[in-house]
């Protein structure tokens, strides 16, 4: 048996820019621009209001001297799931695959024909 641990994360960057007196997106891009990171106002809209996938570390940098903070105040991790794994014994009922309908599938035992 071994351990499977889902981890996920949570944004803070606009809780962050609300205890510094930033409560428009438009107040950061300029507080970017200072630092070299030139953001259009949709991505700039898109890094408050969502939550990155994926994150520029020119980017993070940017963000975390402009508010002064580090990326541990940005970035929280959050354990989603910490659950057992468990083996199957080969040839047991869930043993096979899950297909699109969540419904464990089985290989099917091949024909041989001979040819007429």
């Amino acid at each position: 048996m071994s351990r499977v641990r889902e981890v996920d994360y949570r944004w803070h960057l606009r809780q962050l820019m609300a205890t510094r007196g930033l409560f428009s997106t438009t107040d950061l891009a300029p507080l970017l621009a200072e630092r070299g990171i030139e953001l259009s106002a949709a991505q700039v809209y898109r890094l408050v209001t969502g939550t990155p996938e994926r994150l520029n570390l020119y980017v993070l940098a940017a963000l975390c001297d402009a508010l002064g903070c580090t990326p541990d105040d940005l970035v929280e991790p959050v354990v989603v799931a910490d659950a057992k794994r468990t083996r199957r014994a080969a040839g047991s009922k869930d043993s096979g695959q899950l297909s699109a309908a969540g419904k464990a599938t089985r290989p099917t035992r091949a024909k041989i024909v001979p040819d007429k």
